[in-house]
């Protein structure tokens, strides 16, 4: 799942592949942003770990879970 995490005062957002639920998301987003944590604290595809200050949040964007395709003529 591709998330999109935009940081104040930054031109560029942070975008990763995400094996975790959008629900999983969801709750990190709550966690950081309701002051119990932080940070906002993900994980990628590759077990890389994406940490942002909860308080330079802008916005995040969580896309639609998709099932990866494989061979010609996938729809």
């Amino acid at each position: 799942m591709e998330v999109r995490i935009a940081v104040q005062h930054t031109s560029r957002e942070l975008v990763i592949e995400s094996a975790q639920t959008s629900s999983e998301i969801t709750d990190a987003v709550h966690e950081a942003l309701s002051g119990k944590g932080q940070l906002l604290v993900l994980a990628d595809e590759r077990g890389r770990t994406v940490m942002v200050p909860a308080d330079r949040l802008a916005f995040v964007d969580i896309g639609e879970e998709s099932v990866r395709r494989v061979g010609f003529g996938s729809r």
